[in-house]
């Protein structure tokens, strides 16, 4: 399974961007996808989570009703999965990475359970 991560950039407080991860891989379709940032200086931080078919999604409280996470299956071997970021903060600021796992954890997010891993996208949230 492979991920990669678009859609960071500058923005300024208050504004909005989509982040999207596409995933490529046999079953992909198949896997829980969870965004994860970190900021400078600080550990990796769970964001949201949503399972292999869209039903059910979990939100870090820091995002919650500012973050949406969505995927779009599109057949057994890709999938597109967004994160639709509005109102943001410089907080927010980070470098955002896609991850995928075969179970969906919710709020039980754990780093090690992780199958694999994008490269990340930056975010930087500043006037």
């Amino acid at each position: 399974v492979q991920l990669v991560e678009s859609g960071g950039g500058l923005v300024q407080p208050g504004g909005s961007l989509r982040l999207s991860c596409a995933a490529s891989g046999r079953t992909v379709n198949n896997y829980a996808m969870t965004w994860v940032r970190q900021a400078p200086g600080k550990e990796r931080e769970f964001v949201a989570t949503i399972s292999w078919n869209g039903r059910s999604t979990f939100y870090a409280l820091t995002v919650k009703d500012r973050f949406t996470i969505s995927r779009d299956n599109t057949d057994n071997a890709k999938c597109t999965v967004y994160l639709q970021m509005n109102n943001l903060q410089p907080e927010d600021t980070a470098e955002y990475y896609c991850a995928a796992s075969w179970t969906y954890l919710g709020s039980g997010f754990n780093a090690g359970a992780m199958d694999y891993w994008g490269k990340g996208t930056l975010v930087t949230v500043s006037s």
